[in-house]
């Protein structure tokens, strides 16, 4: 195996994704746009996967904009593996290579224990762990056949790595199943210089859990999870906190980095 040494790298160099292909799914809006946005800033191309086809494209469209490099983007359900592999093919065969994948796409639940139905449960692990599944292993597929190695980026939550508030027990255990997941695809990836890391929020002010703010609520309250807007920092977390963690996980600045979840919680578990 080569030794890849970047110590000489300038610091710009290093936090580079120029000449990279990037997928992220469920960036329509959320922690995925904000992921699609700090990838496309730091170089790469980035294809949009989302459900929402129009939200998809409009975000794209306004990426490009932005930072004036290729982004596009594509309908895609996480629960369907055929639609999955589909965008893997379509990322090497229009953007000419696959070099980082995020599996961000996910659904909650809130179902108490014993009214938690078997087609509840199932459709929560499809999305959220097989979806994540079968994203990576596809990917996987493709760095593998290029042979230039890749990132591959897991975002569980912080559910994945601890129980939370009352009524999460699928949630918790389709993310406890990622940070499994990433552990041993890191391990059977690794001689292909593919590196599989795992990214855990707590609770981020997204338009998911904006409303909670608007209304005075207090998100730590409401979640289950500790602390000032489920932080001890005295803040709320924002989409850019997991952003920058995961293009920090996705550059050669973690090189070295592989089958980790790093905890991005504001020091809950702290």
């Amino acid at each position: 195996m080569t030794i890849k040494d970047v110590s000489s790298k300038p610091l710009q160099e290093l936090i580079s994704l120029q000449g990279r292909v990037a997928v992220v799914t469920g960036a329509a809006w959320g922690l995925g746009r904000a992921t699609a946005r700090r990838l496309a800033e730091a170089g790469a191309a980035v294809l949009i996967a989302d459900l929402d086809e129009e939200k998809a494209a409009t975000t794209a469209s306004e990426l490009a904009q932005e930072f004036g490099g290729t982004v596009v983007s594509v309908k895609m359900d996480a629960g369907d593996p055929d639609a999955i592999t589909a965008v893997t093919e379509m990322a090497v065969r229009e953007l000419g290579s696959l070099d980082i994948w995020v599996n961000n796409a996910g659904i909650p639940s809130h179902v108490p224990l014993f009214d938690l139905s078997y087609a509840e449960f199932d459709k929560v692990l499809a999305i959220n762990l097989r979806g994540t599944f079968v994203g990576a292993r596809e990917a996987a597929r493709r760095m593998i056949a290029a042979g230039q190695g890749g990132v591959i980026v897991n975002v569980a939550s912080l559910a994945g790595v601890n129980g939370i508030a009352p009524g999460q027990a699928a949630y918790v255990s389709s993310k406890h199943g990622v940070v499994g997941l990433t552990r041993q695809m890191a391990i059977e990836l690794a001689p292909h210089d593919i590196r599989v890391l795992g990214i855990a929020p707590g609770v981020m002010l997204t338009e998911k859990t904006m409303f909670l703010a608007e209304a005075g609520k207090d998100m730590a309250q409401a979640t289950g999870i500790p602390g000032i807007g489920g932080s001890r920092l005295g803040r709320h977390g924002s989409a850019d906190d997991i952003a920058r963690t995961i293009l920090f996980c996705a550059s050669d600045m973690a090189m070295f980095m592989t089958g980790s979840t790093l905890l991005v919680d504001g020091g809950v578990l702290a």
